[in-house]
């Protein structure tokens, strides 16, 4: 790949695409030429970058001839169609959708986790779900230090995990209730403001899990060359607006304090403790929205196991950042060291 590269962003106008943008301009990420990428629909529309005004085009077959990165942030189907294309043509797509992360050919990376597993890429890397993101940001640490042999995490997952239009349909949910109107609901099929719900991926009927449950167990596998890992979920809607907040409780191979959790934390990549039992402060959903890191507090042993073989976190990240946009341009920066 040629260094700076020729790089595209497909599905720029999405919540995810336009914080690809300033997260490019945020962390001065070189590029030769830049191309603009996303449906029909919005093809034409003129976005303003660095000082200069670029038109987005039609992503289609043609999108990648002279094109050497591409982020990829425009749902599954269109990453299933376009990224083997892009890959055929020379071009390097990190693929934020679902689509690849299970093919054993792809690799699936958290840049604070598994780095090495870029140089395996034959032209398509993916990019976990958001949720198994910042669950394994904190929990890999912990895990290199004594061994997790089991994870039960609850997920409180905001409105931005469902795009743009989920999240101005939670606000306009707030003004109608404001103003004693009736709550319109076209994302969700229900009430979202003040109230909860479980996520609104698919359940299999066979087992009670939804998608989104069955991906953090399978994800967090692959990503921790782990098959033995036991991981079991419960994810559930909540009306903040963005970044997700989970719960989890872990169980070592080996004893581990929390004094010398704390410190393997304090000393993690993309981690930031937050963690004042005096002042009762700890991560909360607006802490976290717009940072890099994954906060992490509430650090406690887990009474109902054996002194040191448990522990209890709770965790707040920026889903459209490091659950999405930012863990795919850290893959970039790797590529290109």
């Amino acid at each position: 790949m040629r260094n700076p590269p020729r790089l595209a962003v497909a599905g720029v106008t999405g919540a995810v695409g336009q914080e690809f943008l300033r997260i490019l301009e945020q962390r001065c990420f070189p590029f030769e030429s830049l191309k603009l990428l996303a449906s029909a629909r919005s093809a034409g529309k003129k976005i303003d970058f660095l000082g200069k005004t670029y038109r987005v085009e039609e992503l289609g077959p043609d999108s990648f001839d002279d094109v050497d990165l591409a982020l990829f942030s425009a749902g599954g189907s269109i990453s299933k169609k376009f990224a083997p294309i892009a890959a055929e043509r020379g071009c390097v797509v990190v693929d934020n959708s679902s689509a690849f992360r299970m093919d054993p050919n792809v690799p699936l990376v958290v840049p604070e986790v598994n780095p090495e597993d870029i140089e395996k890429h034959r032209g398509i890397i993916a990019n976990p779900n958001c949720s198994t993101i910042i669950m394994n940001v904190p929990v890999w640490p912990l895990h290199r230090a004594a061994r997790v042999v089991r994870c039960v995490v609850s997920t409180y997952q905001a409105a931005s995990g469902a795009g743009a239009a989920a999240m101005r349909e939670l606000e306009e949910q707030a003004h109608q209730w404001a103003r004693g109107e009736a709550i319109t609901s076209e994302i969700f099929k229900r009430q979202y403001i003040w109230n909860l719900f479980s996520h609104n991926s698919k359940i299999d009927p066979a087992t009670g899990y939804n998608e989104e449950e069955t991906k953090m167990l399978r994800e967090t596998r692959k990503i921790f060359g782990d098959e033995s890992i036991r991981v079991t979920a419960t994810c559930v809607r909540v009306p903040v607006l963005r970044a997700h907040c989970e719960s989890i409780n872990l169980t070592f191979e080996r004893p581990l304090s929390e004094e010398e959790a704390r410190k393997v934390l304090a000393d993690a990549p993309g981690v930031s403790l937050v963690d004042d039992r005096e002042h009762n402060l700890h991560p909360e959903p607006l802490l976290a929205s717009g940072k890099d890191d994954v906060f992490v507090g509430r650090i406690r042993r887990d009474l109902s196991q054996d002194e040191g073989y448990g522990l209890d976190l709770f965790v707040a990240g920026d889903q459209i950042r490091k659950g999405a946009a930012l863990n795919a341009i850290q893959i970039a920066e790797r590529l290109l060291s």
